[in-house]
């Protein structure tokens, strides 16, 4: 999806912080798995690439299934690099409380605005992806039948599938 585009981002700095810390996970669960057979949330990352033919899907995993992974781990680390500005402030959640990144109002304040270079939007782009398949997985969403607006797990789901549409329209120019 490269664009030659600049994407300027703005996400309140209590978004930025709980999107790094998913980022984070996302980037710990690639660290603590070995193999992607030995997470199905993994596996969905390194989908096989012929489901006729389980030897040749096997072959083909085991000699790509590590530069994935890795080019997952390296597109993590590029959106917690570009959210650094927001997430590296003194003094947010010190002490867990997040009243002061909320209004009287419960509204979120303190917005903060990131530009994201092409490359670092291709990043995001797959990287916010790949941790939806990951949380997909975890809640057990094979289609959309399976999605239920009531759960609030789904919560976190819903919100980084908003973020990749507006990243998806910004680049496409919508």
């Amino acid at each position: 999806m490269t664009s030659d585009r600049t994407v300027v981002l703005e996400l309140t700095r209590l978004e930025a912080l709980h999107l790094a810390g998913l980022v984070r996970q996302f980037d710990e669960l690639l660290d603590s798995t070995e193999r992607a057979a030995d997470d199905p949330a993994v596996a969905r990352l390194v989908p096989d690439a012929y489901d006729e033919d389980p030897d040749a899907a096997r072959e083909f995993r085991a000699v790509t299934e590590s530069d994935l992974l890795s080019r997952r781990r390296s597109d993590a680390a590029a959106v917690i690099e570009s959210l650094r500005p927001a997430i590296d402030d003194p003094h947010p959640l010190e002490d867990g409380d997040e009243s002061d990144l909320v209004d009287e109002a419960g509204d979120l304040t303190d917005t903060v605005t990131i530009a994201l270079d092409p490359e670092a939007v291709d990043a995001w782009l797959r990287a916010l992806a790949a941790i939806r398949l990951v949380l997909a997985s975890r809640l057990g969403i094979q289609s959309e039948d399976d999605h239920d607006d009531e759960d609030p797990r789904f919560g976190v789901y819903d919100w980084l599938g908003y973020r990749l549409d507006g990243l998806v329209r910004a680049v496409s120019g919508d």
